[in-house]
């Protein structure tokens, strides 16, 4: 073995890289043709120095298809020569760079316009319907119709005021007339506003009724003014529909002689039993009673006397 030899037979088997250097190649060192052994391997190899920077490279072929044919590289729809953008770059490229929202101003026209068709179409239809209703109106009997007469209103309620009791004058709506009593007024001294009073009692069957509204249930005295003629009278109190056990006393308490009307008014009381709200109570001439009586004013007392 020489020095620099270091006993190889061969400058190959020594260094298997021997032929990139000059060397090596002095000594006859060659590039293995089989890819250093692996199977199917590509041959690249260069000597040193051989490649230069900075040149222009082939660009790499394009690799094969089937049976020899090239295949295309794929490129995205988007990346098409003329292609349009997708509505992702459309939103990118948009002005101001934010969501436009939906088309809400457009809606609303719309349905506007919807509204005011409809709106027309049942306004047309209305008028060719009474224009339609007219027309049979003139053909039919336009005759009017006679109406019907409205009941008679009832008696008003004598209702009393805050703290207070009602009262109420003969001649007054809340008092009814039936059997011949009537309003009188040519007998002076009544206390009745413009001076009247109820005459006609005298005769069986004529009656005096006052509705009265009280605010609970218990017991009240009824206070009448009436007028006599220098001579006692009595009538049948009745009480919402019950006549009393005894009859009402109209007796000459102001002690007036026979005959005399002006003098012989005065005032008298009975015991009753009200319940809450509307009561009728009721003078009246019967068999059996001295009705020669005006009647003048009544009045209602909380409580028995």
């Amino acid at each position: 073995m020489t020095p620099g030899d270091n006993g190889a037979s061969k400058p190959e088997e020594e260094d298997p890289f021997g032929y990139l250097y000059a060397d090596g190649q002095a000594r006859g060192a060659q590039p293995p043709s089989s890819g250093y052994g692996y199977p199917n391997a590509v041959n690249r190899v260069r000597p040193v120095g051989e490649r230069r920077y900075g040149q222009q490279q082939t660009a790499p072929q394009q690799p094969q298809g089937a049976y020899g044919q090239s295949t295309a590289q794929y490129q995205a729809p988007e990346k098409q020569p003329g292609a349009a953008p997708t509505s992702r770059q459309a939103m990118r490229s948009g002005g101001g760079g934010g969501r436009r929202g939906p088309n809400t101003r457009g809606l609303l026209i719309g349905a506007i316009a919807v509204v005011a068709a409809v709106v027309i179409g049942i306004s047309v239809a209305m008028l060719n319907g009474n224009d339609d209703d007219g027309k049979a109106g003139n053909q039919a009997d336009a005759s009017p119709t006679q109406s019907q007469e409205a009941p008679p209103s009832p008696k008003a309620t004598s209702t009393a005021s805050a703290g207070e009791l009602p009262k109420a004058d003969a001649v007054d709506d809340a008092v009814q007339l039936a059997g011949g009593a009537a309003p009188a007024s040519e007998i002076k001294g009544a206390k009745s506003a413009g001076g009247s009073y109820v005459g006609g009692l005298n005769q069986v069957g004529a009656s005096v009724t006052w509705t009265v509204d009280v605010p609970k249930r218990g017991k009240y005295t009824l206070n009448v003014n009436y007028g006599v003629p220098g001579k006692d009278a009595n009538a049948t109190l009745t009480v919402n529909g019950t006549s009393q056990n005894r009859p009402l006393n109209l007796a000459n308490f102001a002690h007036a002689p026979e005959g005399d009307w002006e003098r012989g008014w005065t005032h008298t009381w009975a015991n009753l039993e009200l319940q809450k709200g509307s009561n009728t109570v009721s003078i009246s001439c019967g068999s059996g009673n001295q009705c020669d009586v005006n009647l003048d004013q009544f009045s209602l007392d909380k409580g028995w006397r």
